[in-house]
């Protein structure tokens, strides 16, 4: 054996054949061509007119060859970068997980009082500073939906108080055309200009069509502009089965899928090259309650269908992890948070958000963000593997050693257990101890760290004259809105 040789063997779960994910993109094209998809903007039917798709009013069908095309013209991977210095910092690509949390919860758990109550502003910077300081946690989005400023631009709000309070990249959501105009000046002036944003871009913006089968204004308009600046975009959808999709598996995925590649095709013609995500899911709905279920095996089995079929076409995949439907941070919430990570990794999904949510993403929860950030250390640990080489299989040790001998005090244990994983909330001292130290659960230690982060840490604050700027172009859109 040689002595540098590493074999080194990932985890992975596989969910669909190769015949399955080559049926479900069949069955997919077959959509675009077949039915088509309603696209209520003029530019996106003109593009796909010149393109060659076949226009009825607003119903276009779309050939499979566009569809081939597309895939082959979107890259295979997105590159996003810290917003202070523009250095590279996830690499959505194969089957590399990064996880962060959700967007515009109206609701958020106050660290404080423990009472449910409407999102604030200082709710959204709070997560992003949290998120900041957090090892596991790799992007942010904004975790509420700020009740305490106008609505209207409440999205601009969102962005200002993540921007200010993380260097990590951040995922965003935009009410409208006008307010992402604003947002990407926004970022632009973060990244040091247009250029300078385009080349390390630490902003994605969300988008998704409105199921079924609808391109609608708001979303394509968001695919163009952000495809014309040459920055990423998420491609997702938001469908429920049995509501605005098949209630089957296969039914929905391949609807999703089309909805998805019609957002890609879109993305493409504007620019080609342009950077695209590709998202979809199928959330569950519980037929006794009529609520969506994010902690159903069928949810989850969609995810991992989705993240399996951007691999098959060589695109970054947008997924899911650490949510849960429990109204609190519980036994629940961890239950299902847990689960969600772990298939995260083991599907290979890239861009695994909403970690934090509950209530089926109507509320939002600090200490499950920091108890997820465990879990996710534990899962990257996992996901390693195991190294075998011929300092790690220590033959030579145990030969010294030999029968009835000690390794405790040896330099290989001292040198590899530093390489162990240790937690930070988890407890894993004997009873008398843990009673000891005040025998407090995990809620309360993770309410704990919530609480210290929140009250010393401090992000990387950003230059006064990006400051000055992010306050110009702010006011100038709510003087827009008055």
């Amino acid at each position: 054996m040689e002595a540098d040789r590493l074999l080194h063997q990932i985890p992975h779960f596989r969910m669909l054949s190769d015949n399955q994910l080559e049926e479900l993109h069949f069955a997919a094209s077959e959509i675009l061509r077949r039915t088509g998809v309603d696209v209520l903007v003029e530019e996106a039917r003109g593009l796909l007119r010149k393109a060659g798709a076949s226009i009825d009013g607003i119903r276009v069908r779309i050939p499979q060859h566009l569809v081939e095309w597309a895939i082959r013209t979107a890259p295979s991977r997105v590159v996003l970068c810290d917003s202070r210095n523009g250095d590279p910092r996830m690499f959505l690509e194969g089957t590399k997980a990064y996880y962060g949390t959700g967007s515009d919860t109206p609701a958020t758990i106050d660290p404080y009082t423990g009472e449910r109550r409407p999102s604030l502003k200082a709710d959204v910077a709070n997560a992003a500073k949290l998120c900041d300081a957090l090892p596991n946690i790799d992007f942010v989005m904004s975790m509420g939906i700020a009740k305490d400023v106008d609505s209207s631009i409440s999205d601009l709000h969102h962005f200002e108080a993540m921007v200010m309070n993380t260097r990590k990249p951040i995922v965003a959501t935009a009410w409208n055309l006008e307010n992402l105009k604003n947002l990407v000046k926004m970022a632009e002036a973060v990244a040091g200009g247009k250029d300078a944003l385009r080349e390390n871009p630490f902003m994605v913006m969300y988008t998704e069509p409105v199921s079924p089968l609808q391109l609608a204004v708001e979303p394509t308009e968001k695919i163009l502009h952000m495809s014309e600046q040459g920055l990423p975009v998420i491609c997702g959808t938001g469908k429920v089965g049995g509501a605005s999709c098949p209630v089957t598996i296969a039914g929905a995925v391949a609807q999703g899928t089309a909805e998805a590649l019609s957002g890609v095709l879109l993305a493409q013609l504007k620019r080609e090259g342009a950077p695209v995500i590709f998202g979809g899911e199928r959330l569950h709905m519980d037929m006794s309650t009529t609520m969506s279920s994010y902690g159903a095996p069928e949810f989850m089995k969609s995810v991992v269908a989705n993240a399996e079929l951007a691999r098959y076409y060589g695109l970054p995949s947008w997924s899911y992890a650490a949510c849960s439907d429990a109204k609190s941070f519980d036994q629940q919430a961890s239950a299902e948070g847990s689960i969600m990570s772990f298939l995260a990794a083991l599907s290979g999904g890239n861009l695994n958000h909403d970690v934090g949510y509950l209530e089926g993403g109507m509320t939002s929860s600090l200490e499950a963000i920091v108890v997820a950030d465990e879990v996710i250390g534990v899962i990257k640990r996992i996901m390693k593997g195991i190294e075998v080489t011929r300092e790690t299989l220590a033959l030579d040790l145990i030969h010294q050693v030999g029968p009835g001998g000690e390794f405790l005090t040896s330099q290989h244990t001292l040198t590899h257990f530093k390489e162990d994983w240790f937690p930070e909330i988890f407890d894993r001292r004997d009873y008398e101890m843990w009673e000891k130290n005040g025998g407090k659960t995990c809620q309360q230690r993770s309410n704990e760290m919530v609480k210290k982060i929140l009250e010393t840490h401090v992000a990387e604050a950003l230059p006064q004259k990006t400051q000055k700027d992010l306050k110009r172009i702010f006011e100038r859109a709510a003087e827009k809105v008055s």
